[in-house]
């Protein structure tokens, strides 16, 4: 009995002793980067009014704990350099080491500032070459929360080098690799961005709240906990499945859907390609099986061919006529698979494709002339309607998303980086909030002026990129483009102090929404940096519109940041991308040649023109105009007539 009160005794020691260790948030780390010349504010918990004491370079810092065990200090701005340990002692003693004090720049955003280093264009040369000790990266831990959290799920601090680099945010790390290039200094990127993802879910509640605007918006956040809501969830996904196909098959009849001879008969059907979150199957994630029969010739018959299955979000085993013929991780690799000799046969052929979806879009997408069979010179189609079926439910499909309510990201992946030091912030997304795109224009500022804020470091840097040219949805001037106006949204943010944009309309890819070349987006962002802050006299940006004039039945342009001079990217000198209207709104395709610092527009269809667009298109890559120093032209518009999404509004389920 003495003994056992004895081992309860020492378990309650040994459990007090480990809930009071003086600890820090998860940002701070070995490896990790300091802001230089600014305060270092640094925080954490520990006992009850516990003396702790902080050792940095030649400081000494001595505080107590709060009567909750909360502390916070501010450690004397240091110039750049290092590397120092930073030591914090209590009851206990944390030693962080290799601690470098430079340049911290956080990299937000969506899919494009998350694509990593290894899935871009070039990636395995600048892999190798990439050994530069003095960057540094941290992937802060995807995670949600209702209410805002005191730290991050997980992250670690990484050093740059071939090891390490290819998993790096490509977008920051081209940044960073410019700056440390030009300014000789460390830099650190806290990475904390998530593909998919609204403007809404990373601004806090507070900044809605007291806006005119959304305040009757987030008045209906739930008071709920996220496991009520992802019950909720599970349960309306499970009633959505039974009612498509009538629940779940046994894992010995799944075991057959790869063969040519299982009964498909009453599954569904979906047109591929096309992510199925856009069709009947709806927002779920988990496993599905798709089936497509083709009926093949003798000539055909036993010759090797190559199937093309376009892309697939996320990953993807596929076989045909019960043979495996290839598989795939990742949603951003087209999928070409060998078909070996003696596979094909003459008549019924069953190609058979089992996707597994971790979350966001699912399913087979791309481009139609991306998903086909090839056998020697002759070519089949497979795009249309293909046979699905659900074999099960991830977790995450019972789980609510990032973008099922505001706020969300911003409590779990940004409010416990507050107040870490830092010079800035750059930001890559907008695609996901372009079909609200009259929205952004004060969705975005908010979420900017939230963000600074918070801090409480004044206006700091906020750069961000301009959506790059995609095909969204054929979006033109005579259909109206919800990228367009994305676009201009971004433009009109540069209204707020110290804030910057990287257009990219000449790197975008019409079928692809995530463009490998990462290298010019992260130096375009580093130009504003290196003159906006750093000091040097350079251009950073494009021609941005700033006048026009009407001349009988031309218009002349007038821009800004002509730089050295413009021009047209163009062997014959031939300027694209402008349109020209007069007061029906009816828009021509323009010609249009440099004079000087402007640009002239005209079209023999109008005759009294009042209005210029350029670049108003989804897939704006046409666009050939550009300053001698290299940046794009800005898309724009002179007009202000209504677009098609001014009464889009964002929403949630309540």
């Amino acid at each position: 009995m003495k003994k056992e009160c004895y081992s309860l005794i020492l378990l309650l020691i040994i459990s007090i002793s480990a809930s009071a260790a003086v600890r820090l948030p998860g940002i701070f780390g070995n490896h990790m980067v300091l802001q230089r010349d600014k305060p270092i504010p640094v925080w954490g918990w520990a006992l009850p009014n516990e003396k702790i004491t902080l050792h940095l370079n030649k400081q000494l810092v001595t505080i107590k704990a709060d009567k909750q065990g909360r502390w916070k200090t501010q450690l004397a701005a240091e110039p750049a350099g290092g590397p120092f340990d930073l030591t914090i002692k209590g009851q206990n003693t944390i030693v962080y080491t290799d601690v470098l004090i430079g340049e911290v720049w956080i990299c937000s955003g969506q899919s494009n500032m998350e694509w990593i280093l290894r899935n871009t264009n070039e990636a395995a040369a600048e892999i190798a070459s990439a050994d530069m000790p003095m960057i540094h990266h941290i992937t802060v831990t995807k995670a949600i929360s209702l209410l805002p959290k005191d730290d991050i799920a997980g992250g670690s601090w990484n050093v740059c080098s071939p090891a390490t680099a290819g998993d790096f945010t490509a977008v920051g790390y081209y940044f960073a690799k410019q700056l440390y290039n030009e300014l000789k200094v460390p830099v650190g990127l806290i990475n904390t961005s998530w593909g998919g993802t609204h403007s809404e879910t990373w601004t806090s509640k507070e900044a809605f709240e007291n806006d005119s605007y959304f305040k009757d918006m987030i008045a209906g956040l739930p008071a709920l906990r996220l496991d009520s809501l992802n019950n909720i969830k599970k349960a309306a996904a499970l009633k959505h499945i039974t009612e498509l196909q009538g629940g779940f098959k046994t894992a010995t009849e799944i075991e057959t859907w790869k063969e040519s001879s299982a009964n498909d008969i009453d599954w569904g059907t979906m047109k591929l390609p096309g992510v199925w979150e856009h069709q009947e199957l709806g927002d779920i994630d988990g496993v599905v099986w798709f089936r497509k029969t083709i009926n093949l010739t003798a000539d055909d018959a036993g010759k090797p061919a190559q199937l093309e299955l376009a892309m697939i979000d996320d990953n993807d085993i596929a076989y045909v006529n019960g043979v495996k013929v290839g598989s795939t991780n990742g949603y951003n690799t087209k999928r070409k698979y060998s078909i070996p000799a003696g596979v094909l046969k003459k008549g019924k052929n069953v190609i058979a494709v089992r996707v597994e979806d971790t979350g966001g879009g699912g399913g087979i997408y791309g481009e139609s002339s991306d998903l086909l069979l090839t056998i020697g010179d002759s070519i089949i189609l497979l795009a249309g309607e293909w046979k699905y079926q659900v074999e099960t439910l991830s977790g995450a499909a019972a789980s609510i998303g990032p973008n099922e309510y505001p706020t969300l990201l911003y409590n779990a992946m940004l409010y416990p980086l507050i107040p870490y030091a830092i010079q800035g912030a750059i930001w890559y997304q907008g695609e996901s909030n372009a079909g609200r795109a009259y929205e952004y224009r004060k969705a975005f500022p908010l979420m900017i002026t939230d963000w600074r804020t918070k801090w409480n470091q004044g206006n700091f840097p906020f750069y961000f990129v301009q959506l790059a040219s995609f095909n969204s949805a054929n979006g033109n001037s005579k259909n109206g483009s919800t990228w367009a106006e994305l676009r201009e949204a971004q433009t009109m943010t540069l209204q707020l102090p110290h804030t910057g944009m990287a257009v990219t309309t000449d790197i975008g890819v019409s079928n692809d929404i995530h463009p490998r070349n990462k290298l010019d987006v992260g130096k375009r962002l580093a130009a504003i940096a290196l003159h906006d802050i750093y000091g040097k006299q350079i251009e950073f940006s494009g021609p941005m519109y700033s006048g026009m004039q009407v001349n009988g039945n031309a218009i002349s342009i007038s821009f800004t940041h002509t730089g050295k001079g413009l021009m047209a990217k163009d062997k014959y000198g031939y300027v694209k991308g402008f349109e020209i209207a007069g007061a029906d709104k009816q828009f021509y395709y323009a010609r249009a040649w440099i004079e000087g610092d402007k640009i002239i527009v005209m079209a023999d269809e109008v005759k009294s023109p009042v209005a210029v667009r350029f670049g108003w298109t989804d897939d704006a890559g046409e666009n050939n105009l550009f300053n001698k120093d290299g940046f794009p032209a800005s898309p724009f518009r002179t007009d202000d007539w209504k677009g098609i999404t001014e009464h889009n509004k964002f929403s949630f389920t309540k």
